[in-house]
């Protein structure tokens, strides 16, 4: 039985940075037991979206177009107008969300499964919370797509999450970067 108070994300795994000067790209891969049309809906509908995305989005994502993500839990509202670049149901979803680009991609696995793909270009300084962040992130709407849900952990929230420290640091030591203070200060 899965639930919130017993969920602990697994260690690191799956996640590379690609690096272009002081463009970093995160790409974070995932083996899910859900075939692609389950997994693009969790990726794409509003419902599902309000279940485990870091932002609450204004329509569904699943066709090209302006669409509005608020981040979920900003001590002040955050709001990114922005467009769904590509929406290939069921396997390549595009767009931008507070000025980096987000894709993923959905390959079928055999037995029914899906090798969900992330790529977030992030600030090199944050690319560590970013990996722990989607890390669990993606494990809310795979045990939800399983029938047990343990709700979203997203924004801050997601800080506080006792397995998120732990992957925080193991992710800065796998990437080689340090670990952002608090308040977020910019690393050069």
């Amino acid at each position: 039985m899965s639930n919130r108070e017993t969920y602990a994300p697994g260690p690191p795994s799956g996640a590379e940075v690609q690096k272009d000067g002081e463009k970093w790209t995160l790409v974070l891969v995932r083996k899910l037991r859900h075939p692609p049309a389950m997994v693009w809906q969790a990726l794409t509908d509003l419902a599902h979206l309000r279940e485990w995305a870091p932002f609450d989005a204004d329509r569904n994502l699943d066709t090209s177009g302006p669409v509005k993500l608020s981040t979920v839990g900003a001590p002040t509202l955050q709001v990114s107008e922005t467009n769904v670049k590509r929406a290939e149901v069921p396997r390549l979803l595009e767009y931008s969300w507070g000025g980096n680009d987000i894709r993923w991609e959905l390959e079928p696995l055999g037995g029914g499964g899906t090798r969900l793909t992330l790529w977030h270009n992030i600030d090199r300084g944050f690319i560590s919370w970013g990996a722990a962040g989607w890390q669990i992130c993606i494990d809310v709407p795979d045990r939800l797509l399983a029938g047990q849900p343990i709700g979203r952990i997203a924004g801050p929230e997601v800080m506080k999450f006792g397995g998120w420290q732990r992957l925080n640091a193991e992710y800065a030591e796998q990437f080689g970067v340090e670990t952002p203070g608090w308040p977020s200060r910019a690393r050069s």
